[in-house]
């Protein structure tokens, strides 16, 4: 039996080079670069989501680029699917891929599996959220200690979303949200794939990211963030949380000023890189480093 082509698994913070280093990986293998980038999956943010130009489009073989429109929210389980699916067709092609992305949580799916949780009625999830907003951060997340200490512990500070999440989870079901989790596979087996994190020196990261928004602000990003905030969507969608979107719509909305919005937009975009630096120091710590 003929061994699978290659699948690489890319990885790193925003800004780090990633989708560079792809294009040079695809012209030396013939690879198809496949998106692991939650935001660059919606086509309204091309800029802002520093997507791949179309120029490197054309120059190899992208897929799951810009494929989704802002009104839709595709989860990690529907990424997943759409990119085993894919992996599939190519084996039948024997062409190699490369997953390039920063969302940790895609790539974990792969390489440890997705929980297959039942899905949480509405009315649970309005009756934790109320539970949440009742009792206040610190007394809900000691609740959550007391019923899954490992999913509290995992929770960063300040994420009211998966706080009330795992909640849910154990509200609806009766088990907890890392029970469910503990019984997860990878969906790429072992042995299929190679992972590669780019991490950059931090300094030099922080400043390629404040690099990256002098660009996209002559690029036109605030052209584009301004026909997104026109369209009136629900702002709970995936896409109207793409970094940088809400310090910019408050400039298009009269409550900066443009250098006041571009310092906050660099912030926010250093911030996130280095919550992936951080992130796939600990989660990523047996792949090979760039």
């Amino acid at each position: 039996m003929s061994k699978p082509p290659p699948v690489t698994l890319l990885a790193g913070p925003t800004a780090s080079g990633k989708s560079a280093l792809a294009l040079k990986m695809a012209h030396e293998t013939g690879a198809v670069i496949i998106n692991a980038d939650s935001q660059q999956l919606y086509a309204d943010l091309r800029i802002l989501t520093a997507r791949p130009s179309p120029e490197d489009e054309a120059m190899a073989d992208h897929r799951l680029y810009g494929v989704v429109d802002a009104a839709e929210a595709w989860s990690v389980g529907k990424w997943s699917r759409a990119v085993l699916d894919l992996l599939s067709e190519l084996r039948t092609e024997g062409r190699p891929a490369i997953l390039v992305g920063g969302t940790g949580l895609y790539f974990m799916a792969l390489t440890r599996g997705l929980a297959d949780i039942p899905p949480v009625p509405p009315s649970v999830r309005d009756t934790v959220e109320a539970e949440y907003l009742q009792e206040g951060e610190a007394a809900f997340r000691r609740h959550l200690a007391e019923i899954d200490p490992a999913s509290s512990h995992a929770i960063e500070q300040g994420d009211r979303q998966r706080l009330v999440r795992a909640m849910s989870v154990h509200a609806a079901t009766g088990r907890t949200l890392s029970a469910w989790k503990a019984e997860t596979r990878p969906l790429l087996p072992p042995g299929d794939w190679t992972g590669l994190v780019i991490e950059p020196e931090r300094a030099r990261l922080y400043d390629n990211c404040d690099q990256r928004v002098d660009q996209m602000m002559d690029q036109g990003v605030l052209a584009e963030v301004r026909a997104l905030v026109q369209r009136n969507l629900d702002p709970a969608l995936p896409a109207l949380k793409a970094v940088g979107l809400r310090e910019l719509a408050a400039h298009l909305a009269g409550e900066t000023d443009r250098p006041t919005a571009v310092a906050a937009l660099k912030q926010a975009t250093r911030n996130y890189a280095k919550r992936q630096l951080t992130w796939f120091r600990n989660q990523t710590a047996d792949w090979s480093r760039v």
